[in-house]
């Protein structure tokens, strides 16, 4: 069987799924605080075609003679380099300039970290992201406040009713991580730590340079629309050659299949 059907499929296969990431980045163009992700390739095992080599004194193969197996996808990483912020005017919108993440109280035990969001406050009164998960550490709000503060360096104040002082209600704290890269994608623009991101470092905001917050404004995606039509681009090609590839291994084949004596 020629194995350059196989190879070509292959090409085929990483191409699209290059194809469907590129998909999800552009879908994702004005997703607060949602980072790119990048596909990265890599060549396959490689098996010896030494059958025909001529033979060396020691009785080896004179000419080591290597054929790869094709290509698949070694690696789908997120690119964190921040996005631009963008003013919304809303006190509970808030984001992270910087390197930090802001942690989620998960219910299921694993923890869950986020960039920029809308967030609330539960029928406790407790400060939540956007979707009801609970920050961490816990800050109690209260239900109806007439004004709600969030620092730069993470401190939480609110004010009841509007002759009442601002009373510091908690503050919220920032993580880091070894390796951000390796943090694993949830929905909802949220991550889990992994084994290769390592485990959280956790800091105050403005800190050792982990991040201050800026309230009243998100993260932009970091997606770049110019940048992702090119790999588009790059990567329709990329597959439309595997596909004239197996075209025309289909053709040799073909011929052979026909040959007469």
């Amino acid at each position: 069987m020629n194995d350059a059907l196989y190879i070509a499929a292959t090409g085929m296969q990483a191409h699209q799924r290059s194809v469907e990431t590129i998909a999800n980045n552009l879908a994702n163009v004005n997703t607060s605080g949602y980072k790119k992700a990048r596909v990265s390739f890599s060549d396959l095992v490689y098996r010896s075609i030494n059958g025909t080599s001529p033979l060396g004194a020691d009785g080896l193969p004179s000419t080591q003679l290597l054929q790869g197996s094709g290509v698949g996808i070694s690696a789908i990483t997120k690119d964190f380099r921040s996005g631009e912020l963008r003013q919304t005017g809303h006190p509970f919108d808030f984001s992270v300039e910087g390197a930090g993440l802001i942690e989620l109280d998960s219910a299921d035990g694993n923890p869950l970290f986020i960039r920029s969001g809308t967030f609330g406050v539960d029928k406790d009164g407790f400060l939540t992201a956007a979707d009801g998960i609970p920050v961490k550490p816990s800050i109690h709000v209260g239900i109806d406040v007439s004004e709600f503060v969030v620092t730069g360096d993470g401190l939480v104040k609110v004010r009841a009713r509007a002759q009442d002082p601002l009373l510091e209600a908690g503050r919220l704290d920032l993580v880091r991580f070894p390796d951000v890269t390796g943090l694993a994608a949830a929905s909802g623009g949220a991550y889990h730590a992994t084994e290769r991101s390592g485990e959280p470092i956790r800091g105050q905001a403005g800190d050792d340079g982990i991040g201050l917050f800026h309230q009243g404004q998100l993260e932009s995606s970091n997606v770049n629309l110019t940048e992702e039509m090119v790999a588009l681009m790059t990567a329709q090609r990329a597959y439309e050659s595997s596909v004239k590839l197996i075209q025309a291994t289909d053709e040799m084949m073909s011929m052979s299949n026909n040959l007469r004596k």
